[in-house]
């Protein structure tokens, strides 16, 4: 489970794709988008990721202002588009979760 607190946008959730052997997965020509939805299914993130190593499956997803404003556990995948047209969902077997923890209430 990847955690990150209320309106913080730092750390980063990163990944690496493997293949069913466990080789990395080569995102050469690749587009990787990360879709995030909500305990009642409602799509709340749909985005580009960066690619931060091509030939060894790494990304990370950078967390823009409003992006984790709403507390609660989400659920995640990445959808990435193969150069021959294909298209791999991962993981292909349930989601990612990802907790937003509410922060401590505070006034400026």
């Amino acid at each position: 489970m990847f955690i990150i607190k209320q309106n913080d946008n730092l750390p980063s959730m990163e990944v690496q794709f493997l293949d069913p052997e466990g080789n990395p997965l080569n995102l050469e020509l690749c587009g990787v988008r990360f879709h995030m939805m909500n305990s009642a299914g409602e799509v709340v993130l749909n985005k580009e990721v960066v690619v931060t190593d091509v030939q060894n499956g790494k990304v990370k997803v950078p967390w823009l202002d409003g992006e984790t404003s709403e507390p609660g556990v989400f659920l995640g995948e990445f959808k990435i588009n193969l150069p021959d047209g294909n298209r791999l969902t991962i993981p292909n077997n349930g989601y990612f979760r990802i907790s937003i923890v509410s922060e401590v209430p505070y006034k400026e």
